[in-house]
């Protein structure tokens, strides 16, 4: 099967517009972080009452992070300069969970040359590891390191024992949602796409979601329109909605 390329142009706004996205995205989950955990001068934090709605809005913002990242790693976060590119798509990781950019860079490009491959592609299962979770687990294992371990464990009693942050607030509101993205990202973004049942339409391995723009950006950052993003990875996240758009009217 032939890989289907759908053409795609940035546009000169597009570095601006993704540069701009990236930094909100950054300073919302910072700002959201900061005042739940009660780093503020101005209070103790977020009413209890309100902690699912911070855990779910937290969880949407983390999985922003990631998105940005990836967009950096197809170089279209700030395509118009790569080092704030970089810049942008590493400081989003060390926010995510102390991720270095360049690594993921080079297994994200192994995932696009061989997607839905086993043994060759890093996000697919091992052939064995077909169901969601033992999937999911293989495929954080594979990305995860002891550094990370070590580092996120550090953060956490820094914040606890010297700056005093309630540890069942750092599980809620740092732990928690940070963890949840990460299904999140997985399930709208590599089980649902790559996964074999009912086979795939070309050789990207991949398939779209049906939902609406405003559903897709809800549950994903339109990352469920996966086929399109494998068919012109250079479109930022954004306008993977456009891109789909023309797709669909292309094949009507």
């Amino acid at each position: 099967m032939d890989r289907v390329k759908y053409p795609f142009e940035l546009r000169g706004i597009d570095s601006f517009f993704g540069a701009l996205i990236g930094v909100l995205i950054l300073v919302a989950w910072a700002s959201l972080l900061i005042s739940a955990l009660g780093v503020v001068p101005w209070g103790d934090g977020v009413s209890w009452a309100y902690a699912p709605v911070v855990v779910i809005v937290q969880m949407f913002l983390y999985t922003g992070l990631f998105i940005t990242a990836h967009d950096a790693m197809h170089g279209v976060a700030c395509w118009g300069n790569q080092t704030v590119n970089s810049i942008l798509g590493q400081v989003a990781l060390w926010c995510y969970a102390l991720f270095p950019l360049r690594k993921l860079k080079a297994a994200h490009q192994a995932h696009h040359d061989h997607p839905a491959r086993s043994g060759d592609d890093p996000d697919f299962h091992d052939g064995k590891r077909r169901g969601f979770f033992a999937w999911y687990f293989s495929f954080m294992w594979n990305y995860l390191s002891v550094v990370q371990f070590v580092g996120m464990a550090l953060i956490f009693n820094v914040l606890a024992h010297l700056v005093g942050v309630s540890e069942v607030k750092l599980v809620v509101f740092w732990v928690l949602p940070s963890l949840l993205s990460t299904v999140q990202l997985f399930y709208f973004g590599t089980y649902l796409p790559h996964r074999e049942e009912g086979g795939y339409p070309d050789d990207h391995r991949a398939r779209s979601n049906n939902y609406s723009p405003w559903l897709s950006f809800l549950t994903c950052y339109h990352f469920g329109y996966h086929l399109e993003h494998h068919a012109a990875p250079s479109a930022p996240w954004w306008r993977l909605p456009e891109v789909r758009k023309q797709a669909l009217e292309t094949r009507a």
